[in-house]
């Protein structure tokens, strides 16, 4: 994001056309979920500094944070969602309706759909084999196996071969940053989109199959309030 984006604290036209559109097709007798689905297929905005707030919904121009979008377009419409299933939404993943993967697909347009996927993958599931890889450091500690680790460090260093601090020097470091300037909240998907790519490109295929079974285990199992809304399509479930 430009330093001119950063500043902008107003909707711009293009936004400010799409939130209409949404009022109007919800208003003409659409369901809620399903249009915010395709509001998110012709939202115009790769991020937005809105009401004060950074919103990013595009990171490295490929993955889509479908649920960021929805937060920021059902409040734009507040008094044409139920509150409930608003909050049902947005705090604990689940949807007013079952919809299927081609479904999503075709609300939201093929190209919106895999950045959907990317984002799914990259950002969801990696935090998922994050903490599973967490899980089994704990699990190793209380069967006496090993004692004394650091967890979170520890978990980097299975997954990515280096300290997170270090991992952390080199996302500053593409990106032309100060390398020791610390991680803002808005930025914690970002790193670990980029914590993604790190490991496909320096793991086989076999370990990434491996690895992205065991974090989709644990998403079925503890889905939680960051599992995105497509989680139940996304997993068969």
């Amino acid at each position: 994001m430009t330093r001119e984006t950063e500043q902008k604290t107003e909707i711009t036209p293009s936004a400010a056309a799409a939130v209409n559109r949404l009022r109007a097709a919800i208003e003409g007798g659409q369901h809620w979920y399903p249009a915010i689905l395709e509001a998110a297929g012709y939202w115009p905005e790769g991020d937005e500094s809105f009401d004060g707030r950074v919103y990013r919904y595009l990171i490295a121009g490929e993955a889509f944070d479908l649920l960021l979008l929805a937060e920021r377009v059902s409040g734009a419409v507040p008094d044409l969602i139920p509150e409930a299933e608003q909050v049902d939404l947005l705090f604990n993943s689940q949807p007013p309706m079952d919809l299927t993967a081609a479904e999503m697909r075709r609300l939201m347009g093929p190209t919106r759909y895999q950045q959907h996927l990317n984002y799914f993958y990259g950002v969801t599931v990696e935090e998922a084999l994050i903490l599973a890889t967490q899980d089994e450091i704990r699990k190793e500690e209380r069967s006496l196996v090993i004692k004394g680790y650091d967890t979170i460090d520890e978990s980097f260093l299975r997954l990515y071969e280096n300290s997170r601090p270090e991992l952390l020097k080199l996302f500053r470091r593409e990106r032309g940053e100060r390398p020791n300037r610390s991680l803002k909240l808005s930025e914690m998907r970002e790193f670990t989109y980029w914590l993604f790519k790190f490991r496909l490109r320096r793991t086989d295929k076999a370990r990434v199959a491996s690895d992205t079974k065991k974090a989709l285990a644990r998403l079925k199992r503890f889905p939680g309030k960051k599992a995105d809304f497509g989680l139940g399509a996304l997993l068969g479930v």
